[in-house]
């Protein structure tokens, strides 16, 4: 099986359970605060991924985070199963599957909006609604600066960029002026 299979096998479990125990937000913040934990604490990861350390040791520090996070009961029961399959190591996989099928459940888009320069609240609202009336879902937007795009703003959305931005115009212009 695929690792992409894979992580989406578990995420769509884990969404079941939400769905039945009416946690499907808050299973999709802890396993955001799980997954941050994990990028920034390499020795705590590499130390749940060895093979050589005993899974008893694992499991209690696995314990230990859950405690120190206060993450629910279920939520300490699924990472449990994952270090026990030796499959925590996709939990940023499980993460990003696990809230792209909970925003499809909740009827929710994510759009990850790069601009030139920031934006501010209003404006922000504006992309917001404008991507609403597009796509009849409600979108939740993210925001970026990325001043290399000299103006306008590229945005993201269900996998497909719309990139109004100055930067890939004067790119176009110069493909143009190049081929005659």
């Amino acid at each position: 099986m695929s690792v992409n299979a894979l992580t989406r096998r578990y995420a769509k479990a884990l969404v079941e359970i939400g769905v039945e125990q009416k946690a499907v937000v808050a299973y999709g913040d802890e396993l955001a605060k799980v997954k941050e934990v994990l990028s920034k604490e390499e020795l705590l990861r590499q130390l749940l991924d060895s093979p050589t350390l005993a899974l008893e040791k694992k499991e209690a520090m696995l314990a230990d985070l859950c405690k120190v996070l206060e993450l629910s009961e279920g939520m300490g029961k699924f990472l449990g199963l994952l270090l026990s399959k030796g499959r925590l190591c996709y939990l940023g996989q499980i993460e990003e599957n696990y809230q792209r099928q909970a925003d499809d459940l909740s009827g929710i888009l994510r759009a990850k909006i790069t601009a030139a320069s920031e934006l501010d609240d209003l404006q922000q609202q504006a992309i917001a609604l404008s991507l609403e009336k597009q796509t009849g879902k409600q979108v939740a937007v993210s925001v970026e600066v990325d001043a290399s795009l000299i103006g306008g703003l590229q945005a993201e959305i269900g996998g497909r960029l719309f990139d109004g931005s100055v930067k890939t115009q004067l790119k176009r212009i110069e493909e143009s002026l190049t081929r005659g």
